[in-house]
């Protein structure tokens, strides 16, 4: 909620940004506003995948991917994330969100997405999303049908598969019971 004016600005104005490909790397230029920091005045580490939200809309906006998703009733869903951290943005800095699709596979899409100030990467966060319809994910032939074949050459770098396999958690309709072990 604490993004929704911000998202809505930026669905409207990166549709007047220059289109791009949905696999090319979209640059979103930001600046740091005080509803970004904490109490140290600096991005608070949950505000950064908030951040990488609006990053992930310009990108799908400017290559017409959120157009033809809303179309089709597809709704985009973060199905796991990482990040790390190297140094914090500042209250009224200037900074950009790198984001690139970096792959997909069967149950999801692949993103990498880095914070970037001077020239210098401040975070970077790897992001699996699914896209749902009516409560269903959405098949990986109805994603290529949208979204084009990726590039040759692009495949998911081994380690990714790795994580999404130690950090799962089970599907929707398993149950999870919550136990310490």
């Amino acid at each position: 909620m604490h993004l929704l004016l911000r998202t809505l600005l930026l669905l409207f104005t990166s549709s007047r940004r220059p289109p791009l490909s949905v696999w090319d790397a979209s640059s979103l230029p930001l600046r740091v506003l005080p509803t970004d920091v904490d109490i140290a005045v600096h991005v608070n580490n949950g505000m950064y995948f908030s951040l990488m939200d609006l990053g992930r809309f310009d990108l799908m906006v400017r290559s017409g991917v959120f157009k033809k998703m809303r179309r089709r009733g597809w709704s985009p869903v973060a199905a796991g994330e990482t990040i790390s951290f190297r140094k914090s943005l500042q209250l009224w800095q200037r900074y950009t969100i790198e984001t690139r699709i970096i792959g997909l596979d069967s149950k999801a899409i692949y993103f990498e997405q880095r914070m970037v100030a001077d020239g210098e990467i401040y975070a970077r966060a790897h992001i699996a999303t699914r896209l749902v319809s009516k409560g269903r994910p959405v098949s990986q032939e109805e994603i290529l049908a949208e979204f084009g074949e990726p590039p040759v050459g692009l495949e998911l770098p081994e380690w990714i598969h790795e994580w999404r396999e130690n950090n799962a958690l089970p599907g929707a309709r398993r149950p999870a019971p919550h136990a310490w072990v």
